[in-house]
């Protein structure tokens, strides 16, 4: 049991809170943002530290994600892995432009690329290869989607332009494709808690997977199907910076927090967690 729910772990943040880190960095900032995100399961272990580096060039943004697991977790799960995405900041959102991950879990070795077109067609590989994303039928719900990372992104992004929560976005990660339905859950203020002493004001978000039929999902790992994301405007009354400062996800084992442990860049050197 402790096997399967520490694989459940590593699989929400391999897919969702690699994500989170997304800030809503303007299409004018050059100085990179550098998070890093503590993850703590059952029974308040430390399972996983996800580092995040953001990078907005005028209409270019570069998403970079590195995870492993800690402490008792790495007994029973041993992963590391690498996400990155590349694209455009355009008027009316993002668009990715190419996407790839590498993974190691317990040994063995995954690998996912996506390659966006300009007519809205979806190009992936992986490996070992997927026979199921290989369809027609597959390729069809492909198109339009973006990646796990730019998902987040341009929530982030609504957050600071409309401040609003209500969103869905169709995603493919490379394996599965789901829709992640983002709907208002308020405004919170937050006090310190556990590890992390951020307290302030933060607006929440309720964030739900719909799974599409017909793709793979990652046995293995397991992942959530909704979650709450408390998001805070850093750098002042008037920061532009909107970051995830605290995460719950529910699984079929419990919940699982994330804590913002962790901002460097843009004239900012915050930390939240010693």
């Amino acid at each position: 049991m402790m096997l399967a729910r520490l694989t459940v772990v590593a699989g929400i943040a391999a897919t969702v809170l690699v994500a989170l880190a997304a800030l809503a960095a303007p299409a004018q900032e050059a100085d990179p943002l550098e998070l890093r995100i503590e993850v703590y399961g059952f029974a308040g272990f430390h399972v996983l530290t996800n580092r995040t580096r953001v990078a907005a060039s005028g209409d270019r943004y570069t998403i970079a994600t590195d995870l492993d697991t800690r402490g008792i977790a790495s007994v029973f799960v041993d992963l590391t892995s690498h996400s990155e995405v590349h694209g455009r900041l355009v008027k009316d959102g993002v668009r990715p432009a190419g996407y790839h991950a590498e993974v190691r879990r317990n040994g063995t070795d995954r690998n996912y690329r996506i390659d966006y077109r300009a007519d809205g067609s979806v190009a992936s590989d992986q490996t070992p290869p997927v026979a199921a994303l290989q369809s027609a039928a597959a390729a069809d719900q492909m198109r339009g989607t973006v990646d796990q990372l730019t998902a987040f992104y341009l929530l982030e992004r609504q957050l600071v332009q409309r401040g609003t929560c209500a969103l869905v976005v169709p995603v493919f990660d490379g394996l599965s494709r789901y829709n992640l339905r983002f709907t208002n859950a308020g405004s919170e203020t937050l006090s310190p808690e556990g590890r992390q002493h951020f307290s302030g004001p933060t607006q929440a978000c309720y964030v739900k997977r719909e799974d599409v039929d017909g793709f793979p999902t990652d046995q293995a790992s397991g992942t959530y199907k909704r979650g709450k994301i408390w998001y805070a405007r850093l750098g002042g009354d008037k920061g532009d910076k909107m970051a995830p400062v605290r995460m719950e996800f529910d699984t079929e084992f419990g919940s699982v927090q994330g804590y913002l442990g962790e901002l460097r860049g843009a004239g900012l050197n915050l930390r939240f967690i010693d």
